[in-house]
């Protein structure tokens, strides 16, 4: 039984169950690595300077959150149009695409067959994984550093293997199935990672 199913089971109120997973969730937030944090943005904002592309995927709920990412960082980090923008791709997002791969190569390439069409040299990744072990995740961030490019891992749980082939991780650290936690460590990333860049960017234009 998970931290978070003890909780729910030992709450006598929602009141009560809401204030202990809001409590967990502080405490997850207090043992992320910043500096790993702060490698992720730097990665980000290279990638803006040099024109690469963000590739962003994920399972599940994780795919959800790819789409997210993609978008505040392509779309809602930029007010003016004549603003330098994030070139970001989430490889979530065409399921004619996702579809055609799966059928035709089998999930397990889902991603790599989209970025053997889309990547070039200097291009990053971000996987994100709560596991850290989803095989088509796992096998896009192996070809990417095969190609010598850049793996940005957000996970949780042990970490996984994503978390040890990937050039820097950003780990939630878990019980294996927590999930939701996990995923709703990673959306709150976005949104602080967000707001930093949109702030950056801004100064950069005199706003």
């Amino acid at each position: 039984m998970s931290t978070i199913e003890r909780m729910a089971g030992d709450a006598g109120s929602v009141q009560e169950f809401g204030r202990r997973y809001l409590e967990y969730l502080a405490d997850l937030f207090l043992e992320i690595d910043t500096d790993a944090v702060a490698a992720f943005v730097e990665e980000l904002e290279t990638a803006r300077k040099q024109h690469n592309t963000i590739f962003f995927i994920g399972n599940g709920g994780s795919a959800a959150t790819a789409s997210h990412m993609a978008n505040d960082f392509g779309i809602g980090v930029h007010k003016n149009k004549d603003e330098e923008p994030f070139r970001v791709h989430a490889l979530t997002d065409n399921v004619a695409t996702m579809t055609a791969v799966a059928n035709d190569h089998g999930y397990e390439n889902l991603f790599v067959g989209q970025l053997r069409t889309h990547y070039r040299q200097g291009d990053k990744l971000v996987a994100i994984s709560a596991s850290g072990n989803s095989p088509n995740v796992v096998a896009a961030a192996r070809w990417v550093r095969q190609r010598g490019g850049k793996v940005i891992a957000l996970v949780g749980f042990d970490g996984g293997t994503l978390k040890e082939i990937s050039d820097i991780a950003v780990h939630i650290k878990t019980e294996k199935g927590e999930y939701g936690p996990v995923e709703d460590v990673h959306m709150i990333l976005d949104h602080l990672i967000h707001s930093w860049l949109l702030t950056r960017v801004q100064k950069e234009n005199g706003a």
